[in-house]
């Protein structure tokens, strides 16, 4: 399917009550730390372009590191030997927070915490958008071949409409960001659709 498709498909579509959800936009990705995604800097205006103008309709999750690896499950605990510097111990606490302009908006924007790759683990996030009928969830964030794509395949896994930002979305890994594009379009493609920020704005504010 073309791009020219894609966004032919998408404006054919009708959005419903939807959210935004932005993955982890937060310091300690954004800052100089080993976990440095230099690509979120690109994508962070578009991200803040959905987000001041939809606040309301915004939930951003924050990665939460455990304060030590002592006591974290299976392979966790190994996770956070290796990335001891990125512990709650070690890592300055106003790391975990939201990226400015966007830690701005909250409220009325919204913030789910989680401390896997996806928000979906305790049910809670899941339970507030049944709560709030939401059908529909465009997907911002980074990075797009861990904590976005949990999330992603999380939601389609819920039966949400996802449309996935993708100018809007980063990674670390260029090619794996690639790749990971290529395999929710071509093989969620009922389930998801790839679209750029300024046309889901135009529908969203339709």
């Amino acid at each position: 399917m073309s791009a020219l498709d894609v966004e032919n498909r998408f404006r054919a579509g009708v959005l419903g009550n939807w959210r935004h959800l932005c993955v982890d936009m937060q310091k300690m990705f954004a800052e100089d730390t080993p976990w440095h995604v230099a690509w979120m800097e690109k994508v962070s205006p578009e991200v803040v372009e959905v987000a001041s103008r939809h606040p309301q309709q915004t939930i951003f999750t924050r990665f939460i590191p455990p304060r030590t690896a002592a006591g974290m499950p299976g392979a966790w605990a190994a996770y956070y030997t290796k990335w001891w510097m990125m512990t709650g111990e070690h890592l300055p606490p106003d790391m975990i927070e939201l990226i400015e302009p966007l830690a701005a908006l909250v409220p009325p924007a919204e913030i789910h915490d989680k401390r896997t790759y996806s928000p979906w683990f305790d049910g809670t996030l899941h339970a507030k958008l049944q709560r709030d009928r939401v059908s529909t969830l465009a997907i911002s964030g980074g990075e797009t071949d861990v904590c976005v794509l949990a999330a992603t395949l999380g939601a389609i896994d819920l039966g949400y409409r996802v449309i996935l930002l993708t100018d809007a979305v980063c990674s670390s890994a260029d090619d794996s960001h690639d790749a990971s594009l290529e395999l929710l379009g071509e093989r969620f493609s009922a389930q998801l659709q790839l679209v750029m920020t300024e046309t889901f704005l135009e529908e969203a504010t339709a």
